[in-house]
């Protein structure tokens, strides 16, 4: 008997989703790749609907998935019990990127109010952080949670640059930045100004270094498609110049999580790419649409959701994420 699972509630195509999608693959760049996959796993869509999907974050005590459709000004919930998709709040702010706090706490990127907010267990939204020198943010764009608590954020202006994203508004930063949030004083602390649009960022698992992708290409012609790694010392980068680690071969990195053998796994043009901790390309998800972001999820986070362009795709795989 046919299962029929992830029949779309909100304007989304009233269709099974299981089954071969045309497509989706995956292809095996590396033996080492061999070990990530199941064997006869295969890539799933879940829902479809949105305009441009972004920031996946992943509830495991409520078994189900927060993720931005940006250009639609809402945040959906996926979820894993009987596989629905509703609204969780409308308008968003054109929220972008999200993550959970050491406490479980929704931490949210806001283009229209440039700003970084935490949501309470009471349903109350408290910006964290809005301004650095006295100027506005940009519009902060993918967030990181520590484990000392602190929160790194990334800050390009592409929520400013049109009322498409956003609210089109002038430039106060001079730059593009990456920020800490201090989770003790709540103090906003510059952490490199040499990226050009830094957007996606993680830790290792170590935390010993943080990775970033730098999106420039998008709108700086011959700019940067890169992801680039920074040695952290403490609180503070070693240097605020970072190293590259990977350039993409196939659109821009944009979003991207990693696992417990630290390979990252980022969005590209053409589906995912994994890379191992030395920065080798050892294989790829083809996905039919373009990839903005991905999360590890599931009962043993061996389940990655992947942002495809107006669709929310996932595969199981034999290897498990870090939070």
């Amino acid at each position: 008997m046919p299962i029929n699972f992830g029949i779309c509630r909100i304007g989304g195509s009233m269709e099974s989703f299981f089954g071969e999608i045309e497509g989706a693959s995956f292809e095996i760049i590396e033996e080492e790749f061999n070990s990530c996959l199941t064997g006869h796993g295969r890539v799933e869509r879940l829902w479809t609907g949105a305009r441009w999907v972004e920031g996946p974050v992943w509830f495991p005590a409520g078994k189900f998935l927060l993720f931005s459709d940006i250009p639609n000004n809402r945040m959906l919930r996926w979820d894993e019990t009987n596989g629905s998709v509703s609204e969780f709040r409308k308008p968003s702010n054109f929220s972008n990127g999200n993550t959970r706090d050491l406490q479980g706490r929704l931490i949210t990127c806001q283009h229209f109010t440039r700003s970084v907010t935490r949501t309470e267990h009471s349903g109350e939204v408290t910006t964290l952080a809005s301004h650095f020198d006295g100027k506005r943010l940009n519009s902060p764009n993918d967030v990181v949670v520590k484990s000392d608590g602190s929160i790194w954020f990334t800050d390009p202006d592409y929520g400013i640059m049109s009322d498409y994203e956003g609210c089109k508004s002038p430039n106060e930063q001079d730059s593009c930045n990456v920020f800490r949030i201090d989770q003790k004083t709540g103090n906003v602390d510059l952490i490199s100004d040499q990226l050009v649009k830094p957007n996606g960022l993680c830790f290792n698992k170590s935390e010993s270094k943080l990775f970033v992708s730098d999106t420039g290409g998008s709108h700086v012609k011959g700019g940067p498609k890169n992801i680039y790694s920074f040695d952290l010392k403490g609180e503070k980068v070693a240097s605020k110049d970072p190293k590259l680690f990977a350039e993409c071969s196939n659109g821009l990195f944009d979003g991207f999580r990693i696992d417990n053998e630290d390979r990252i796994w980022t969005s590209a043009a053409d589906g995912v790419h994994c890379y191992n901790s030395v920065g080798v390309l050892i294989g790829k998800i083809k996905i039919p649409e373009i990839v903005s972001n991905v999360c590890f999820g599931g009962e043993r986070l061996n389940r990655l959701f992947i942002m495809g362009t107006t669709s929310l795709y996932s595969a199981y795989l034999a290897v498990n994420g870090i939070r």
